[in-house]
């Protein structure tokens, strides 16, 4: 990859993001859902705008797929500022960072996705970038080498993070606002749907964007994608118009059912059931017993089934509950007990 100047690092919107494009807001005003985020911004960029001042470094952490990228999108626009946007895995190497840095103008947004995911030593050359707008650079080497300070414009880093616990206290520590994204009730859901299918000139009945909406995980990319296969299936088996029966169909079709579990979700599920008894189980043995990386079923499928109360996660493992075990059509031995359920609605 190649930005301005030589830059190892693109500035591309990245390819997850794509599927928003012609969709995303650009005003808090325009943004469903996030409330209290999007109240707390709006007074920060407000006092930093007032005092002529770079905004504080903010952190959005939480489940993929929430708005974070979108986000960042609408603090710059708000501000009135340039974005630039990489992620933690291509900045390979102090320089890439450093051809970053120096290229960004005052109050420029500098949005890194998968923050946690940035190389220990890159990590080290962010510190007195985000805490004193200073780069320190090596000159030479041997007995000859010498360090210089380049002054740096007063820019805001936006990190976002799946895991913030996998962040280093020094670097989470250096940003002034942290927020976590929850996720979306279905009548937000819906709203979004609505409008992305006025966007994409869909024509939606309101059964039928609830239908999606119900399935859709809590989570706004997941809703998108949903409406994008609804309107092929629409297309091809109908008028064209999305109901509440050609939505049902559609997604029973993809077997994501009436909760927005898939398959890998229910796999899930009955393997902790029928293979461990219920659980507790670990996440690695959990990993081998269903084929999926541990961070996949840590960051994908995990916050959402424990949002939904299906799953519990304790020191020992996994725990699977009541009704999940209804859900999939098995039983929990008489013995097992867990925790108080909580649905989401």
């Amino acid at each position: 990859m190649t930005g301005k100047e030589g830059s190892p690092v693109s500035f591309e919107p990245l390819e997850e993001d794509r599927s928003f494009e012609g969709i995303r807001p650009r005003k808090f005003d325009n943004f469903i859902g996030q409330t209290q985020i999007k109240n707390s911004l709006g007074i920060h960029i407000d006092a930093a705008r007032s005092r002529g001042e770079a905004l504080e470094h903010l952190l959005f952490y939480g489940p993929p797929g929430l708005g974070k990228t979108t986000l960042a999108h609408i603090i710059a626009n708000e501000i009135g500022a340039n974005i630039k946007i990489t992620s933690g895995p291509a900045i390979e190497r102090p320089g890439d960072l450093a051809a970053i840095l120096t290229n960004l103008q005052a109050h420029d947004i500098l949005f890194i996705d998968e923050i946690h995911r940035l190389n220990k030593v890159v990590e080290e050359v962010l510190y007195p970038a985000m805490e004193d707008f200073g780069l320190d650079i090596v000159i030479g080497k041997g007995p000859s080498a010498r360090s210089i300070r380049l002054d740096l414009p007063k820019f805001t880093l936006i990190g976002a993070t799946t895991r913030i616990g996998l962040l280093s206290a020094p670097l989470r520590d250096r940003f002034g606002i942290v927020n976590r994204l929850e996720f979306y009730n279905p009548d937000e859901l819906k709203q979004i749907i609505i409008r992305a299918a006025q966007t994409f000139k869909i024509e939606i009945e309101d059964q039928g964007a609830i239908e999606i909406a119900k399935r859709s995980r809590g989570t706004p990319r997941i809703a998108i994608r949903f409406l994008r296969r609804v309107r092929d299936f629409a297309q091809v088996k109908g008028s064209g118009k999305i109901s509440n029966n050609i939505a049902k169909e559609c997604l029973d079709s993809m077997e994501v059912d009436e909760f927005g579990l898939d398959k890998i979700d229910r796999k899930y599920i009955i393997t902790i059931i029928d293979k461990f008894g219920g659980g507790p189980v670990g996440v690695e043995t959990l990993s081998a017993g269903i084929s999926e990386e541990v961070e996949t079923i840590e960051d994908v499928y995990e916050p959402y089934l424990m949002q939904i109360g299906f799953i519990e996660r304790t020191p020992r493992g996994r725990l699977v509950t009541p009704s999940a075990a209804k859900h999939v059509g098995r039983k929990l031995k008489a013995d097992k007990t867990t925790p108080q359920e909580t649905l989401f609605h």
